[in-house]
C-alpha cells in the first residue's frame, strides 16, 4: 500500500487500523453489526433486504441475505452496501419463507468476502446458516480447542466457532445449539437457521440489542425497532438474556439455553449507535438523546449565542440543549453523505482538508458567534479537534464543547470497534487537559448519573442492573481475559 494513497496522519494511530486496513478521517467508535430474520413469510428474502436496508448504519462493509423453503437453502453475499449487493434478480432468486441476513463492520476479523454473512455450512444434519451481532470473547481459546480436536476453519470471523461446537456434538441440532451458546462468553444476538428451523439467542446478559416482532402472521427478528417499521411489522418485545426461541412447523417455543446474567445492555446504543427512530427498553431514542442534552445544560450551562450539533447522532442532544437553555439551535455544521466509506485525497494540497470532505461549518450560521458544539462522545480527540477547528476557521468566536456522555475511558469488547486503552485520550488526560488538546474554551461531559436518568428506566441508584458502562467506569458484566488475551471489537 502506498502512503501517497493516504491522507497525512492516516498513518499514525489515529487513524489507520493495520489488522483491518481500514481508515477514516473521523476517530469515531464504529458498530459491529446488524441481524435481521424472517420465519413464515412467502417473501422473507424481500422483508429481509427492507430490513437491513434500515440497518445499513450499523454495517457498511458487507451484506447478505440466506433463506429456506424447508427443504434447501440459497443464498447471495457480497462486499458493500445493501443496495450495491442486491438486485432485483438476486432477490427473486431468493425464494423461501425463512430467511436470515446480516450486514458487517469487522473490526478484528479481516474485511473479505469469505468473512461476510450469513456464514452457510453444510454438516451431518444438513445445512446451517448463521448471522450474529456482536462478540465472542473467550473465542480465540474456543479456536484453539477446536483446532487441536480437528476442526478447520475456513474464516476469521469469531462466528464460526459455533458452527464447529454444533457440528462436533453427537445431540441434535436444537440441544447442541444451546450446549454452544453456553460455551460463549461475550455479548451477541444470533440467529441460527436449518432446513426447517430458525434459532434466535440473545447473551445471558443482554448486551446487544435484539427484538422480535410480528408482520402477519409471520415473526420478525432484528438488531433494531425501526427495521419493523419499514416493513409494516410490530414490535413484540425484546429477545430475554439468555433466551433461546425456537422457530418451525411447529410454530415458536420459547425457551432458556442459561440463566439470564446482571442485564447489561450496551450504553452506547443509547448514546450513538442505533438510529433515532429506533427504541430500546420501551425508550424513544431520539427521545433520550433529547433527555442526554438537556441533563447536560443543567450540570454545565455555558452563555451562547448558538448551539449546533455533530451530525448525524448529535443532532438530538442539541436540540434537547438549546430547549433546556433558551439559547438557539442552529445548523452550524453539515455532513456530507456522498463522500462514501473511504476516499483518496485527489492532491497533496488537499491532504490537509481531508476533514472538509466529510464534514463543513456554516460560516453565516457560526461567523462572529459564540458557539455550543454537542457531540455524543470524544475517543482519541483527533476528531473533536479537527471540528472544533472547522468551526474557529468559519469565524466563530468561542467554541465549547459539550459531550452527551461521560468520558470514554475503556475499550469494549462486546462488538464496538475502540481502540487500545493507552489512545483513549480520557484514559490518560484530565478533563482540562483534553479541552486545551482539542482547541476549545471549555469543554464538558455528561455524567454517569445524569446519562442513566436521561436514558429513563433505569435506577439510578443501582445502575448495573441495566446498562453496561464499563466503557466509562472500566466494570465489564463479563470476564475478559482468556489465557492472556484480551479480545476487543468484533470480527463477526
Amino acid at each position: 500500500m502506498s502512503h501517497e494513497l493516504i491522507p497525512e496522519g492516516l498513518w499514525t494511530g489515529d487513524y489507520y487500523n493495520e489488522g483491518t486496513g481500514k481508515s477514516d478521517i473521523f476517530d469515531t467508535l464504529k458498530e459491529e453489526c446488524g441481524v435481521f430474520g424472517v420465519f413464515g413469510h412467502p417473501d422473507a428474502a424481500s422483508l429481509s433486504y427492507y430490513g437491513l436496508h434500515a440497518l445499513q448504519h450499523r454495517g457498511e462493509e458487507s451484506a447478505g441475505i440466506c433463506v429456506a423453503d424447508g427443504d434447501s437453502f440459497n443464498y447471495h453475499r457480497d462486499m458493500g452496501l445493501v443496495k450495491e449487493v442486491f438486485d432485483k434478480d438476486k432477490l427473486e432468486s431468493l425464494k423461501g419463507n425463512m430467511s436470515i441476513g446480516h450486514v458487517r463492520y469487522s473490526t478484528s476479523g479481516d474485511s473479505r468476502i469469505t468473512n461476510a454473512q450469513p456464514l452457510v455450512f453444510k454438516y451431518r444434519e444438513g445445512n446451517l446458516a448463521i448471522a450474529t451481532n456482536g462478540n465472542i470473547v473467550n473465542e480465540p481459546m474456543l479456536r484453539r480447542e477446536l483446532e487441536k480436536a480437528g476442526s478447520i476453519f475456513q474464516t476469521t470471523s469469531d462466528t464460526e466457532v459455533i458452527a464447529h461446537l454444533i457440528a462436533r456434538s453427537p445431540k441434535d441440532f436444537v440441544e447442541a445449539a444451546k450446549d454452544a451458546l453456553q460455551r460463549l462468553v461475550g455479548g451477541f444476538a444470533f440467529l441460527l437457521m436449518t432446513n426447517d428451523k430458525l434459532l434466535v439467542a440473545s447473551d445471558p446478559n443482554g448486551l446487544r440489542p435484539l427484538t422480535m416482532g410480528r408482520l402477519g402472521d409471520a415473526y420478525i427478528f432484528t438488531s433494531e425497532t425501526c427495521a419493523l417499521e419499514v416493513i409494516g411489522a410490530e414490535t413484540i418485545r425484546d429477545v430475554a438474556p439468555g433466551e433461546l426461541l425456537i422457530l418451525d412447523r411447529e410454530g415458536l417455543r420459547e425457551e432458556r439455553y442459561t440463566a439470564p446474567g446482571r442485564k447489561a445492555l450496551c450504553a452506547m446504543e443509547y448514546i450513538y449507535f442505533s438510529r433515532p427512530d429506533s427504541d430500546l427498553n420501551g425508550s424513544n431514542l431520539h427521545s433520550a438523546r433529547k433527555r442526554m442534552g438537556s441533563r447536560m445544560a443543567l450540570e454545565s450551562f455555558i452563555d451562547a449565542d448558538v448551539v449546533t450539533g455533530v451530525p448525524d447522532s448529535s443532532i438530538s442532544a442539541a436540540i434537547g440543549y438549546a430547549e433546556q437553555t433558551g439559547i438557539p439551535y442552529e445548523l452550524g455544521l453539515i455532513k456530507n453523505k456522498y463522500t462514501g466509506r473511504t476516499f483518496i485525497q485527489p492532491s497533496q494540497e488537499l491532504r490537509e482538508q481531508g476533514v472538509k470532505m466529510k464534514l463543513s461549518a456554516v460560516r453565516r450560521v457560526v461567523e462572529g458567534k459564540r458557539v455550543v458544539m454537542i457531540d455524543d462522545s470524544i475517543v482519541r480527540g483527533t476528531t473533536s479537534r479537527r471540528i472544533v477547528n472547522l468551526l474557529r476557521e468559519a469565524g466563530a468566536t468561542e467554541v465549547h464543547v459539550r459531550i452527551t456522555s461521560p468520558p470514554f475511558k475503556n475499550p469494549c469488547f462486546y462488538g464496538i470497534d475502540t481502540p487500545d486503552r493507552r489512545e483513549l485520550i480520557a484514559s490518560s488526560k484530565s478533563i482540562e487537559e483534553i479541552c486545551q488538546e482539542i482547541n476549545a474554551d471549555s469543554l464538558s461531559f455528561l455524567s454517569v448519573e445524569g446519562l442513566i436518568s436521561a436514558i429513563g428506566g433505569y435506577d439510578e441508584q443501582s445502575y448495573k442492573g441495566g446498562l453496561c458502562l464499563a466503557c466509562f467506569d472500566n466494570d465489564y458484566p463479563t470476564p475478559i481475559d482468556f489465557d492472556g488475551e484480551e479480545k476487543m471489537g468484533c470480527s463477526c
